[in-house]
């Protein structure tokens, strides 16, 4: 299907739950020291620090618990609700007033809310995005919206460091909660205007919800002066309405019918998550510590951080579809740790600055962001329909759980900034698990550019997948005993199951039900 107005609104409207995740984050983490201050919440360090921790959970909960009802009651209801779950869970957090640990509760539960919201939206917009774009343009939108996560980190470091230096502290930090349900709030009349996915209501037997959905967005490719291009008759399937799968569906598929990918996607989603989670969160102890840049200057390296991180995916996503997945996936994960290797061993014999320490790290992360968004596309769009919010729900929690290592790990070989040799250790273990990513594309990618989502992965429900395919079905369900022999009493004609089905003497049974 040719582009249109409606799949650029669509992206617009669903594209901005990244853009609110990296600036939720950002700002989280820029008000950190200012609630450990007696003026505002009086938080210890490590209470502090549990915020962090305390969305993140609330993300792996939201992703599983909303993937699959994603899955049971549709991608629209549930990009409007877990939107709207986190508007709630994040201005409730602008209103915590007081201190003790009955506000430190109300806090972390407001936080866990804002994670649900967000962690849910990665399965119902992955889902959404990917059955309603046009098959040519799939990868590049999916990575677009994944890398606009960074868009949002921009804005988070910009807003915070103006409300910062503006306002009062014990409102400062307040606002920055608020920015995020104050620009999204806009989102959900927009979102209310968007179709449900034609695929996820013919699967769940709306056929005529399913035909009108698809007449409004080809109304709108015709009304771009497009032509809509034949379907080709060996392209059709026929579906079934399917009952409702669950996660132990889920796991018979990727054991049973998909173990490669299974193995591909997790591994994708745990190399990317770790490698980020370990470098983001402990930029700025890296150059405070090692380079001797102060907190008031580190914002504006980390702005350029999220700049290289952004380009990535907007530059390179076209190649995605044009070259392919499996290379394009690979070399962007093999280039960022090999590159992070050499960057480590300029880092260890001391010959960079923080300057040129950041430039490295924006080359590097250019390629890396681009992959990284690449694991969201693949776990969406290898396995079949009656799944997929559950399948990037999953990988979606496997990679934040072992992302959520990396910060930890990483402060540990950090320490007190006197010991290169430890973090240079930990820059060569983040580039062999880059390395592993890219090989594991290399041998278990799926070429799936250019393809539609049904033959790169079959619904479950799948009935016949061509017209010649349900012809055979047919003359297979009609063939009787005897009818390979030549009959006896007859002209000596030869019945074979390949015969033509229509020629006299093969009509239905009147018990047997039409295919």
């Amino acid at each position: 299907m040719p582009w249109s107005g409606f799949h650029t609104k669509m992206i617009a409207a669903l594209g901005c739950a990244w853009i609110l995740d990296g600036l939720e984050i950002t700002v989280a983490s820029s008000v950190t020291s200012v609630l450990t201050r007696s003026e505002t919440l009086g938080l210890s360090s490590s209470e502090a620090g549990l915020i962090a921790t305390v969305y993140l959970i609330g993300q792996v909960t939201g992703a599983l618990f909303f993937g699959r009802m994603a899955d049971r009651f549709g991608r629209r209801k549930l990009f409007l609700l877990t939107f709207g779950v986190y508007l709630f869970g994040s201005g409730l957090t602008a209103l915590t007033y007081g201190q003790g640990p009955g506000w430190d509760a109300y806090l972390y539960l407001t936080r866990f809310i804002a994670g649900t919201g967000i962690g849910g939206e990665y399965a119902a917009i992955n889902s959404a995005i990917q059955e309603m774009m046009p098959a040519r343009f799939r990868g590049r939108v999916d990575l677009l919206v994944n890398g606009t996560y960074w868009a949002g980190a921009m804005v988070g470091t910009v807003a915070e460091l103006m409300i910062l230096s503006t306002f009062d502290e014990s409102v400062a930090w307040r606002i920055g909660f608020l920015l995020g349900p104050v620009l999204g709030f806009s989102v959900l009349f927009v979102r209310r205007h968007l179709p449900e996915s034609p695929r996820w209501l013919i699967m769940n037997g709306r056929e005529a919800e399913a035909e009108a959905a698809i007449a409004r967005i080809e109304s709108a490719v015709r009304g771009h002066g497009k032509k809509l291009p034949p379907v080709d008759e060996k392209d059709a399937i026929e579906i079934t309405e399917s009952e409702h799968a669950t996660y132990v569906t889920l796991l018979r598929v990727l054991f049973k019918e998909y173990p490669k990918r299974a193995v591909l996607a997790s591994t994708l989603m745990i190399t990317q998550s770790f490698l980020y989670n370990a470098i983001f969160f402990t930029y700025t102890l890296v150059l405070t510590k090692f380079y001797g840049v102060s907190d008031k200057d580190a914002p504006m390296y980390l702005l350029a951080f999220a700049a290289g991180n952004l380009a990535g995916p907007i530059i390179l996503g076209p190649l995605f579809d044009i070259v392919g997945r499996r290379w394009l996936i690979a070399g962007t994960y093999l280039f960022s740790g090999c590159a992070l290797a050499v960057t480590a061993t300029l880092f260890v014999t001391d010959v960079l600055t923080a300057t040129t320490q950041t430039i490295a790290w924006c080359v590097i992360f250019f390629f890396a962001s681009a992959g990284a968004s690449s694991g969201y596309l693949t776990a969406g769009e290898i396995f079949p329909l009656e799944v997929r919010g559950k399948a990037i729900a999953l990988f979606f929690a496997i990679g934040q759980c072992a992302g959520a290592t990396g910060p930890y790990f990483y402060g540990w070989l950090i320490g007190d900034g006197t010991e290169r040799g430890r973090l240079y250790i930990g820059f060569l273990m983040g580039a062999v698990i880059m390395v592993v990513g890219g090989l594991a594309e290399t041998f278990l990618g799926v070429d799936a550019e250019r393809k539609s989502l049904e033959s790169v992965a079959k619904p479950l429900s799948v009935v016949r997948t061509s017209v010649g395919a349900a012809r055979r079905r047919t003359v297979k369900k009609l063939k009787k005993p005897g009818d390979d022999l030549i009959q006896p009493g007859g002209d000596g004609a030869v019945g074979k199951s390949g015969d033509d089905p229509d020629q006299p003497g093969d009509e239905p049974r009147a018990d047997t039900p039409a295919v």
